[in-house]
């Protein structure tokens, strides 16, 4: 028996499809597509927030100095004339940030061997970059995703059946974390 399913693609494509379809199953929650493919994201899925539980807690928080900009009322920068050149003032400011330990940061690079990057854009700018922003994928299943299922066993994705599609007759299902 086979490991895999083929999907009638070269192993190009076939990646880039199921990583891909990984990537909006864990950003949107559920996605439509047809049985093969959904059992094949199954896969990778499962082993992927199965990754993410073991290893949520796996990380210190450590106190770093860090350099911010300092602003004026509007928001802009407040700049400085030193030797002539305007220069940007900044101040030295404590922040918390969680680092991870080596299995974590080892568990982040697999994750982000799958994932695809994610750049929102709202629907006032469509069509332009401002205001975009990169959404972390790996951070929403260490943070959101993997809680949710920290005292389960396994079984993370669910596959419902909704019939046969109008084009192919094609078994189309939804597949959705649980």
């Amino acid at each position: 028996m086979a490991k895999y399913r083929k999907l009638s693609r070269t192993s190009s494509q076939r990646k880039a499809l199921l990583r891909n379809q990984v990537t909006n199953l864990i950003y949107h929650g559920k996605i439509r597509t047809t049985e093969a493919k959904a059992k094949e994201i199954q896969k990778i899925a499962e082993g992927i927030i199965a990754l993410a539980v073991k290893e949520k807690d796996n990380f210190e928080t450590v106190t770093v100095e860090a350099k911010v900009p300092v602003k004026d009322k509007d928001g802009k920068r407040v700049k400085e004339v030193i030797d002539g050149k305007k220069v940007t003032k900044f101040d030295t400011v404590d922040k918390e940030i969680k680092k991870d330990k080596p299995s974590r940061l080892h568990a982040r690079r697999q994750m982000l061997k799958v994932l695809y990057p994610i750049t929102e854009v709202p629907t006032e700018n469509a069509g332009k970059k401002k205001n975009t922003k990169k959404i972390d994928l790996v951070a929403k299943l260490f943070d959101e995703i993997a809680p949710k299922y920290e005292n389960r066993k396994g079984g993370y994705t669910r596959i419902i059946k909704i019939g046969q599609r109008k084009g192919d007759a094609a078994m189309e299902v939804i597949i959705e974390l649980v």
